[in-house]
Protein backbone atom coordinates (compact mmCIF):
# COMPACT_ATOMS: atom_id res chain seq x y z
CA UNK A 1 0.00 0.00 0.00
CA UNK A 2 1.77 3.15 -1.22
CA UNK A 3 0.75 6.26 0.71
CA UNK A 4 3.61 8.57 -0.26
CA UNK A 5 2.01 9.88 -3.44
CA UNK A 6 -1.00 11.07 -1.43
CA UNK A 7 0.78 13.51 0.86
CA UNK A 8 0.65 16.55 -1.41
CA UNK A 9 -1.71 15.75 -4.23
CA UNK A 10 -4.53 14.20 -2.22
CA UNK A 11 -5.08 17.58 -0.60
CA UNK A 12 -5.97 19.11 -3.96
CA UNK A 13 -9.69 19.34 -4.55
CA UNK A 14 -10.86 16.40 -6.61
CA UNK A 15 -13.36 18.45 -8.63
CA UNK A 16 -10.64 20.73 -10.00
CA UNK A 17 -9.21 20.12 -13.44
CA UNK A 18 -7.17 23.31 -13.82
CA UNK A 19 -4.26 24.50 -11.72
CA UNK A 20 -1.83 27.39 -11.92
CA UNK A 21 1.70 26.95 -10.59
CA UNK A 22 3.70 30.12 -9.90
CA UNK A 23 7.45 29.70 -9.53
CA UNK A 24 9.23 27.13 -11.67
CA UNK A 25 12.10 26.02 -9.48
CA UNK A 26 12.55 22.35 -8.62
CA UNK A 27 9.43 22.31 -6.45
CA UNK A 28 7.23 24.09 -9.00
CA UNK A 29 8.47 21.96 -11.89
CA UNK A 30 7.81 18.77 -9.92
CA UNK A 31 4.25 19.90 -9.14
CA UNK A 32 3.64 20.83 -12.80
CA UNK A 33 5.01 17.53 -14.07
CA UNK A 34 2.99 15.39 -11.67
CA UNK A 35 -0.29 17.27 -12.20
CA UNK A 36 0.25 17.08 -15.95
CA UNK A 37 0.88 13.32 -15.78
CA UNK A 38 -2.28 12.92 -13.68
CA UNK A 39 -4.27 14.48 -16.50
CA UNK A 40 -4.85 17.97 -15.10
CA UNK A 41 -4.53 21.14 -17.15
CA UNK A 42 -1.70 23.24 -15.73
CA UNK A 43 -0.70 26.86 -16.29
CA UNK A 44 2.96 27.34 -15.35
CA UNK A 45 4.11 30.86 -14.45
CA UNK A 46 7.50 32.43 -13.77
CA UNK A 47 9.17 35.79 -14.28
CA UNK A 48 12.23 34.02 -15.75
CA UNK A 49 11.72 33.54 -19.50
CA UNK A 50 14.32 30.75 -19.59
CA UNK A 51 12.31 28.65 -17.11
CA UNK A 52 9.09 29.29 -18.99
CA UNK A 53 10.66 28.19 -22.27
CA UNK A 54 12.07 25.07 -20.59
CA UNK A 55 8.59 24.09 -19.38
CA UNK A 56 7.17 24.53 -22.87
CA UNK A 57 10.05 22.65 -24.54
CA UNK A 58 9.82 19.70 -22.15
CA UNK A 59 5.98 19.76 -22.27
CA UNK A 60 5.77 19.68 -18.48
CA UNK A 61 2.60 21.82 -18.53
CA UNK A 62 -0.15 22.58 -21.02
CA UNK A 63 0.55 26.32 -20.86
CA UNK A 64 3.38 28.50 -19.58
CA UNK A 65 3.68 32.29 -19.39
CA UNK A 66 6.26 34.82 -18.25
CA UNK A 67 4.66 37.06 -15.65
CA UNK A 68 5.48 39.40 -12.79
CA UNK A 69 3.05 38.07 -10.19
CA UNK A 70 3.70 40.99 -7.82
CA UNK A 71 1.60 43.10 -10.20
CA UNK A 72 -2.16 42.56 -9.64
CA UNK A 73 -3.00 43.90 -13.11
CA UNK A 74 -0.72 41.32 -14.75
CA UNK A 75 -2.34 38.51 -12.76
CA UNK A 76 -5.81 39.68 -13.70
CA UNK A 77 -4.93 39.98 -17.38
CA UNK A 78 -3.48 36.45 -17.41
CA UNK A 79 -6.73 35.00 -16.06
CA UNK A 80 -5.13 33.41 -12.97
CA UNK A 81 -7.82 34.86 -10.72
CA UNK A 82 -10.26 32.51 -12.46
CA UNK A 83 -8.37 29.39 -11.34
CA UNK A 84 -9.84 27.53 -8.36
CA UNK A 85 -6.42 26.45 -7.10
CA UNK A 86 -3.09 28.23 -7.41
CA UNK A 87 0.20 26.83 -6.06
CA UNK A 88 2.81 29.46 -5.19
CA UNK A 89 6.18 27.74 -5.44
CA UNK A 90 8.29 30.85 -4.85
CA UNK A 91 10.30 29.79 -1.84
CA UNK A 92 13.53 31.77 -1.85
CA UNK A 93 12.19 35.25 -2.55
CA UNK A 94 10.26 36.18 0.56
CA UNK A 95 8.74 39.49 -0.57
CA UNK A 96 7.73 38.16 -3.98
CA UNK A 97 6.13 35.08 -2.42
CA UNK A 98 4.12 37.07 0.13
CA UNK A 99 3.00 39.77 -2.31
CA UNK A 100 1.97 37.16 -4.88
CA UNK A 101 -0.06 35.25 -2.29
CA UNK A 102 -1.73 38.46 -1.12
CA UNK A 103 -2.55 39.46 -4.71
CA UNK A 104 -4.12 36.06 -5.37
CA UNK A 105 -6.24 36.23 -2.23
CA UNK A 106 -7.43 39.76 -3.00
CA UNK A 107 -8.09 38.69 -6.58
CA UNK A 108 -10.57 36.08 -5.37
CA UNK A 109 -8.68 32.80 -5.86
CA UNK A 110 -10.54 30.14 -3.88
CA UNK A 111 -7.65 27.96 -2.74
CA UNK A 112 -4.01 28.98 -2.46
CA UNK A 113 -1.17 26.61 -1.59
CA UNK A 114 2.15 28.33 -0.89
CA UNK A 115 5.66 27.02 -0.36
CA UNK A 116 7.62 28.44 2.55
CA UNK A 117 11.34 28.47 3.23
CA UNK A 118 11.26 29.20 6.96
CA UNK A 119 8.98 29.29 9.99
CA UNK A 120 8.60 33.08 9.73
CA UNK A 121 7.83 32.80 6.03
CA UNK A 122 5.17 30.21 6.84
CA UNK A 123 3.50 32.49 9.41
CA UNK A 124 3.49 35.45 7.02
CA UNK A 125 1.98 33.38 4.19
CA UNK A 126 -0.84 32.27 6.47
CA UNK A 127 -1.48 35.86 7.57
CA UNK A 128 -1.84 37.13 3.99
CA UNK A 129 -4.30 34.40 3.07
CA UNK A 130 -2.60 31.15 2.06
CA UNK A 131 -5.06 28.31 2.66
CA UNK A 132 -2.26 25.76 2.97
CA UNK A 133 1.46 26.24 3.48
CA UNK A 134 4.02 23.55 2.70
CA UNK A 135 7.61 23.49 3.94
CA UNK A 136 9.29 20.77 1.81
CA UNK A 137 12.75 20.97 3.39
CA UNK A 138 11.39 20.65 6.93
CA UNK A 139 8.99 17.88 5.92
CA UNK A 140 11.82 15.94 4.29
CA UNK A 141 13.93 16.34 7.43
CA UNK A 142 11.08 15.08 9.61
CA UNK A 143 10.54 12.08 7.36
CA UNK A 144 14.25 11.25 7.39
CA UNK A 145 14.37 11.40 11.20
CA UNK A 146 11.28 9.22 11.45
CA UNK A 147 12.68 6.67 9.02
CA UNK A 148 15.85 6.44 11.11
CA UNK A 149 14.11 6.17 14.48
CA UNK A 150 11.04 4.19 13.34
CA UNK A 151 12.42 1.79 10.71
CA UNK A 152 9.31 -0.40 10.91
CA UNK A 153 7.17 2.38 9.45
CA UNK A 154 7.06 1.73 5.71
CA UNK A 155 4.95 4.67 4.59
CA UNK A 156 3.13 7.67 6.01
CA UNK A 157 0.28 9.91 4.86
CA UNK A 158 -0.21 13.19 6.72
CA UNK A 159 -3.93 13.82 7.18
CA UNK A 160 -3.32 17.22 8.77
CA UNK A 161 -0.90 18.87 11.18
CA UNK A 162 -1.74 16.47 14.00
CA UNK A 163 -2.99 13.21 12.43
CA UNK A 164 -1.59 10.61 10.06
CA UNK A 165 -2.07 7.21 8.48
CA UNK A 166 0.96 4.93 8.57
CA UNK A 167 1.80 1.56 7.10
CA UNK A 168 4.04 -0.35 9.50
CA UNK A 169 5.53 -3.80 10.05
CA UNK A 170 3.76 -5.72 12.80
CA UNK A 171 6.23 -5.75 15.75
CA UNK A 172 7.23 -8.91 17.59
CA UNK A 173 5.31 -7.67 20.64
CA UNK A 174 2.05 -7.96 18.66
CA UNK A 175 2.80 -11.36 17.12
CA UNK A 176 0.07 -13.95 17.61
CA UNK A 177 -2.31 -11.53 19.32
CA UNK A 178 -5.68 -10.33 18.09
CA UNK A 179 -6.72 -6.70 17.76
CA UNK A 180 -9.18 -7.33 20.58
CA UNK A 181 -6.41 -8.55 22.85
CA UNK A 182 -4.08 -5.69 21.98
CA UNK A 183 -6.70 -2.99 22.70
CA UNK A 184 -4.74 -0.51 20.57
CA UNK A 185 -7.47 2.11 20.67
CA UNK A 186 -7.70 2.05 24.48
CA UNK A 187 -3.96 1.81 25.13
CA UNK A 188 -2.54 3.93 22.31
CA UNK A 189 -5.48 5.88 20.87
CA UNK A 190 -5.03 4.47 17.35
CA UNK A 191 -7.16 2.35 15.03
CA UNK A 192 -5.97 -0.42 12.72
CA UNK A 193 -7.82 0.04 9.41
CA UNK A 194 -6.09 -2.68 7.38
CA UNK A 195 -3.72 -5.62 7.76
CA UNK A 196 -1.85 -7.60 5.14
CA UNK A 197 -3.01 -11.11 4.32
CA UNK A 198 -1.31 -13.18 1.59
CA UNK A 199 0.27 -10.06 0.05
CA UNK A 200 -3.08 -8.26 -0.04
CA UNK A 201 -4.59 -5.80 2.41
CA UNK A 202 -7.79 -6.63 4.25
CA UNK A 203 -9.72 -3.43 5.00
CA UNK A 204 -11.58 -3.25 8.34
CA UNK A 205 -10.03 -6.52 9.55
CA UNK A 206 -11.80 -8.94 11.86
CA UNK A 207 -10.76 -7.90 15.42
CA UNK A 208 -10.38 -11.61 16.27
CA UNK A 209 -7.78 -12.16 13.57
CA UNK A 210 -4.27 -12.77 14.90
CA UNK A 211 -1.44 -10.56 13.74
CA UNK A 212 1.71 -12.08 12.30
CA UNK A 213 5.18 -10.69 12.94
CA UNK A 214 6.66 -9.26 9.74
CA UNK A 215 3.31 -8.64 8.03
CA UNK A 216 2.03 -5.10 7.59
CA UNK A 217 -0.74 -3.09 9.20
CA UNK A 218 -2.20 0.33 8.43
CA UNK A 219 -2.89 2.52 11.44
CA UNK A 220 -4.68 5.88 11.77
CA UNK A 221 -4.45 8.25 14.71
CA UNK A 222 -2.72 11.30 16.11
CA UNK A 223 1.00 11.56 15.38
CA UNK A 224 1.79 11.55 19.09
CA UNK A 225 -0.17 8.34 19.63
CA UNK A 226 1.36 6.64 16.60
CA UNK A 227 4.83 7.52 17.88
CA UNK A 228 4.00 5.68 21.14
CA UNK A 229 3.49 2.37 19.30
CA UNK A 230 6.32 -0.16 19.90
CA UNK A 231 7.49 -0.08 16.28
Amino acid sequence: MNLSSLSFFSNLRIDNRQFAVIGLGRFGQAVCLTLNELGYEVLAVDRDERKVNQILTEKVAAHAVRLDTTEPAALKESGIFDFDTVIVGIGNYLAESIITTLNLKEGGVNYIIAKSSSEIHMKLLRKVGADRVVFPEREMGIELARSLTKPRILDRFELDEHHAIVEAIVPEKFHGKTLLELELRAKYGVNVIAISQDNEFEINPDPRQRLQKGSAMVVVGSKKDIDRLPL
